[in-house]
């Protein structure tokens, strides 16, 4: 019998009244609000209390992947965030955190310059359409999560500068957009975290989907952290059972629908409210599919993704992705040499059973679209990366193999060179024509040059 919890929310206003907090040190609870400034600190009491093992502090992987530790921000911003806390100047404070935050690539992959999509030839808040099948809807009201992950993409979506975030507005003229796409056949919500929402607002998404004008949408998906943050959401929440009832509703409707759930550690499987809330969902014909960035200091051993994906298996999950962190917010911390990914996701998929082997890796959703690392080889004398789009801007770039020089330092693609002679990646001209049409370029000397700066922050 599984006996209910209400939801505790902690964050930077009030982290003092975590009963744990008292095992840290003057010196890690000082470091853990000045980077709380800066990036978003949300954590509760499920995490707390059955997830995080405080014998193991500061080393325990639950505990780096919700609060945050030094090394977060760059030795520098580190100093300069401290010293504007320290002087306890409001206006320097406010000063310091936004200049920090517009230099961490709030928003990578040209997700808020060339992603977003227009209707009537303006743009369509809340949305992004990068690959031709698939638009990303960003709810209003679930731009939060029950807790907050140190490594996220998307921490710009938590701060308060509304030039950064996505949202839908009160038209929700994302369902127009749909109308006149008929090439978009899968629905992807995402935030933030839309389970944070009550069924209510789920269903003024989802049930409008059913009806008989988007038959041309096949699947909806709710990508979605609450399985492993806060699962009392399928189980007791005081709603729990009229969100299964809603997904069943759109499964009897003919649609395919997944969670697609982040896990970032097999710690996150072990609970037996998780395994009772993945037993529920899946006893409403939803699918589950399963990914997570590979991190430093949490999961960058192959023996944990070879136990995750074995329990996901077992509990009758769908492992999809194993991302390589992106260029944004913190990720100094956690990056790993793409060499590196490539060997920690090999030893541990070739560990597996075949229906483990859904999961694709390591991947970098970078600006051209999903990049597979598909390999380390020698060809003519050079030793190279073998690399191929999995997904793309353009879908004819998909699953052409591509060779990049062998960088056993590089953590991301634009740290890549073309390898065997070529001055470029094969997609580049075109790519680049996509960035000179959206009017991201600079004029210098009366030409039209590609602002570098945009360029690393699309990569």
């Amino acid at each position: 019998m599984i006996t209910p919890k209400k939801l505790k929310i902690y964050s930077l206003s009030n982290i003092d009244s975590i009963p744990q907090i008292k095992i840290l040190n003057k010196d890690e609870l000082f470091a853990l609000k000045v980077i709380s400034r800066v990036l978003p600190f949300r954590t509760n009491n499920y995490v707390l209390e059955e997830l995080v093992n405080w014998d193991n502090i500061p080393d325990d992987p639950i505990y780096i992947l919700n609060f945050m530790q030094k090394g977060m921000l760059k030795n520098h911003h580190f100093e300069q965030m401290a010293n504007a806390v320290i002087k306890n100047d409001d206006k320097d404070i406010e000063n310091t955190v936004n200049r920090i935050r517009n230099e961490l690539n709030p928003n990578p992959a040209g997700q808020s310059k060339l992603n977003i999509p227009t209707l009537n030839n303006e743009p369509v808040p809340g949305l992004q359409h990068k690959y031709r099948e698939t638009v990303l809807v960003f709810p209003s009201s679930g731009q939060t999560c029950h807790a907050y992950c140190t490594f996220c993409f998307r921490w710009s979506q938590f701060v308060k500068s509304d030039e950064t975030k996505f949202s839908t507005c009160i038209k929700n003229d994302f369902f127009s957009y749909l109308l006149e796409h008929k090439e978009v056949t899968d629905v992807l919500f995402t935030g933030g975290d839309p389970m944070i929402m009550g069924v209510k607002n789920l269903k003024k998404y989802l049930l409008p989907l059913l009806a008989p004008e988007y038959s041309h949408i096949q699947s909806i998906r709710i990508g979605t952290k609450s399985l492993s943050y806060w699962p009392y959401r399928f189980v007791t929440d005081s709603d729990a059972d009229e969100i299964l009832s809603l997904f069943k509703q759109v499964k009897s409707s003919g649609k395919n629908i997944s969670i697609m759930a982040n896990f970032s550690h097999y710690v996150e499987l072990t609970t037996e409210i998780v395994k009772e809330a993945i037993s529920r969902i899946l006893s409403t014909g939803t699918q589950i599919r399963t990914q997570s960035p590979l991190l430093k200091n949490i999961n960058d051993k192959p023996i944990i993704w070879e136990k995750m994906w074995k329990e996901q298996v077992e509990l009758g999950c769908i492992p999809y992705y194993m991302f390589v962190e992106r260029n944004t917010g913190s990720k100094n911390y956690f990056e790993i040499p793409l060499i590196q990914a490539y060997n920690t996701y090999r030893n541990a998929i070739i560990k597996t059973s075949g229906l483990s082997r859904t999961a694709r890796g390591p991947v970098m959703s970078s600006l051209p679209g999903k990049v597979l690392i598909n390999g380390i080889m020698e060809i003519r004398g050079e030793k190279v990366f073998q690399l191929m789009l999995i997904q793309g801007r353009n879908p004819e770039w998909c699953f052409k193999p591509f060779f990049a020089k062998y960088d056993p330092t590089a953590t991301w693609l634009n740290e890549l060179k073309p390898a065997l002679g070529e001055k470029k990646f094969f997609y580049q001209d075109e790519l680049d024509k996509m960035i000179y049409d959206s009017g991201n370029y600079e004029m210098t000397n009366n030409k039209r040059l590609f602002n570098s700066q945009l360029r690393f922050n699309y990569n």
